[in-house]
């Protein structure tokens, strides 16, 4: 094939259902027409953004805990989220210095390779087995292509298409038997059970006419993630009250599914340092929910109230929420 024919081909005739072919050709062109498959695997892996976030969580939640425990490293943090490491009061070595320190990490490597062997990547065990292409396109437009168990999108996140009843528990390639999750949710349930969590993304677009909380106008959110939103409280016990709110509608706080309560919780944090940040006055917070009419609730869409607390703005805090009953408050 000639030049302008290879041209005509990627610029006209090429049909893509992923990044595959150009992926291919490009790595073919850079080393002058002949490739083993190796480098183009390896040049496949560099564009699959869900093994880069897989090992994200893996940098972490385990590699980098490790090695901050033992004060090695220290993590970077925006805001509350871990986005690097660093060495640990580390002094710049100089050259010789450095390559020897990166010689014994290549033997450890080495060294342990050679006692495990493959098995060091049984963890992966669960991303084994090939899923084909028309199989996985049918079962993210089935999921409309957000992860079946927390709603996330994969416009945010990589989804992959994996088996409800694990091949190891008998499940079989069937479309039936394969669901969308997202790098996290299908690493955590692993291949462990069987879990059907198809139906529940689709709950996360539930919204009731009339609800004052399905229809926040845009202008009062101060913030958001994919399951819940922040608006200040239309009548604050204190400056800077909020409430944090789900996108779906559910009247009972009980109700949350988890990934909503993982939602509400990265929620709750962000705010509180936000509102620190914004009034340096603040020194506590209160956190409540009304759950049913008995506990005071009046909106039936469930909210959690976050109440800034500043020193001395009441004569005595003492019981904090133990208030909403007012003469089992101080003990």
């Amino acid at each position: 094939m000639n030049n302008d024919q290879l041209h005509r081909y990627i610029t006209q005739q090429m049909r893509m259902s992923h990044v595959y072919q150009p992926v291919m050709l490009r790595e073919l062109l850079r080393s002058g027409g002949e490739v083993s498959v190796e480098q183009i695997a390896k040049a496949l892996l560099s564009h699959d953004r869900s093994q880069v976030e897989y090992y994200e969580i893996r940098t972490k939640n385990m590699v980098g805990k490790v090695l901050t425990n033992n004060g090695v490293v220290v993590p970077v943090k925006d805001g509350n989220r871990i986005i690097g490491f660093r060495l640990n009061d580390f002094v710049d070595v100089d050259a010789e210095d450095r390559d020897r320190l990166i010689a014994e990490c290549d033997e450890k490597i080495a060294d342990y390779i050679e006692l495990r062997g493959s098995n060091i990547w049984q963890h992966r065990s669960n991303a084994k087995g090939y899923v084909p292409g028309s199989i996985r396109y049918e079962v993210l437009k089935r999921a409309k292509y957000r992860c079946e168990l927390c709603g996330a999108s994969a416009e945010e996140v990589a989804l992959h298409v994996d088996h409800i009843v694990p091949r190891n528990r008998g499940g079989q390639d069937d479309l039936s038997n394969f669901q969308a999750l997202c790098i996290t949710c299908n690493t955590n349930k692993r291949d462990l059970d069987d879990a059907d969590f198809r139906g529940v993304a689709e709950t996360y677009g539930d919204r009731e006419t009339g609800c004052i909380f399905c229809g926040i106008p845009a202008d009062r959110v101060i913030a958001e993630n994919e399951l819940c939103y922040a608006i200040r409280d239309g009548f604050p016990v204190t400056p800077l009250h909020t409430l944090v709110i789900p996108k779906r509608h559910v009247a009972d706080y009980f109700d949350l599914f988890q990934p909503e309560l993982n939602a509400f919780r990265r929620m709750l944090d962000d705010l509180r340092s936000s509102i620190q940040d914004e009034d340096q006055t603040v020194t506590g917070f209160n956190v409540g929910v009304n759950a049913g009419q008995s506990a005071g609730q009046t909106i039936f869409h469930c909210h959690v109230h976050l109440i800034p607390r500043r020193h001395e703005d009441v004569p005595n805090p003492r019981g904090g929420v133990r208030g909403v009953i007012p003469e089992k408050q101080s003990y």
